[in-house]
């Protein structure tokens, strides 16, 4: 059972829709122990970092993701909920979950903010694990003012330029987070998930 976390923040119901369009069990839930038991861990969001952060440990779930981390549970991070798995983000100026060693910045003036739309992503010429059925610079959907910026750069599986190039999909061991949203993203969007699910169900 895939579990989509609700902190009161964004997109679950299109995340939701799309669990369903592609056949996987998953339940909408805030509860801590009903996380602790599912196979896959979805963190959605789109909102401010401080908003997110506040919430997560008003419901408790602070704690719950980054146990679930620790201890390796299949995990992904959707846009804010990508952001929130680094140390620090500029929005709010807010001490985020920590998992993830690096900082969450606001893109720069070159460009218009925010970045809203169809967007390639360059994937590491390595492979990408999850990459079937879809080619390796696809394009996704994307809405966000801020951008990831790892300590560790080894964990960067694919970037996206926005006047800058940034990191838009990240890898660590059994968590994948996206700063765009592959629920919004088609074909593409719905091969990446597919995969995800499938290599962990």
């Amino acid at each position: 059972m895939i579990a989509v976390v609700d902190y009161g923040i964004g997109n679950i119901g299109s995340v939701a829709n799309t669990i369903n369009k592609l056949g996987f069990k998953f339940r909408i839930t805030g509860d801590p122990e009903i996380i602790g038991k599912s196979k896959i861990i979805i963190l959605p969001g789109v909102g401010s970092a401080a908003a997110g952060m506040a919430n997560l440990k008003k419901l408790n779930l602070a704690e719950t993701i980054t146990d679930q981390l620790r201890n390796r549970k299949p995990f992904l991070g959707i846009c804010l909920g990508m952001q929130l798995l680094f140390d620090y983000s500029e929005e709010g100026k807010v001490e985020c979950l920590g998992f993830i060693k690096g900082k969450v910045l606001k893109f720069k003036k070159m460009k218009k903010v925010p970045h809203i739309g169809w967007n390639r992503v360059s994937f590491k010429s390595n492979g990408f694990k999850y990459s079937q059925g879809f080619k390796a610079n696809s394009y996704f959907y994307f809405v966000n003012s801020y951008y990831c910026e790892p300590a560790d750069k080894s964990i960067v599986a694919g970037t996206t330029d926005y006047g800058e190039s940034f990191a838009s999909v990240i890898i660590r061991n059994n968590l994948l987070a996206t700063q765009f949203h592959p629920e919004k993203s088609g074909i593409t969007g719905l091969y990446l998930l597919n995969n995800f699910f499938k290599h962990y169900l």
